[in-house]
């Protein structure tokens, strides 16, 4: 049973990749917790990703295996349901570049998990990679 959600942002996919610790945060939660990612954050990942591969000297190929398999777990929102945000998210947002990801959290009015200090003060509720297990736990038990 879905409980919650959270918006994505492209350097959680980057992560998702590069690492364990978001990919684990996704695949222990996934049952719980619906995941999503502007279209355009997986475009960033598959933009960024392979340079990062080849200045660590990784194999690109176990990268975008990965990286191809993450739309299982994280669901890809077209540019259509959050285009309708995107002036609201400009003008709450320094860094222009990342509105799609503001975008689609006021769209589905949901938190992101991001890193980027961007978004902290946007209005929507921000969790980081070392806070998000905090949002991601079950709540405690209610009292009788």
């Amino acid at each position: 049973m879905i409980g919650q959600a959270l918006v994505l942002d492209a350097d959680i996919l980057i992560r998702a990749v590069l690492g364990r610790r978001a990919l684990d945060l996704i695949s222990r939660h996934q049952d719980g917790t619906a995941f999503f990612a502007a279209d355009e954050s997986f475009a960033d990942a598959a933009k960024y990703l392979p340079p990062i591969f080849a200045r660590r000297g990784l194999d690109w190929a176990i990268g975008a295996a990965v990286l191809n398999q993450l739309p299982a777990l994280v669901q890809s929102v077209d540019h259509e349901v959050y285009a309708a945000f995107e002036a609201a998210a400009r003008r709450r947002i320094r860094d222009q570049r990342d509105w799609p990801v503001l975008a689609t959290a006021l769209a589905l009015n949901c938190p992101i998990w991001t890193e980027d200090a961007d978004f902290f003060g946007s209005g929507v509720a921000t969790w980081t990679t070392g806070t998000v297990s905090l949002y991601l736990a079950p709540p405690p038990p209610q009292p009788s």
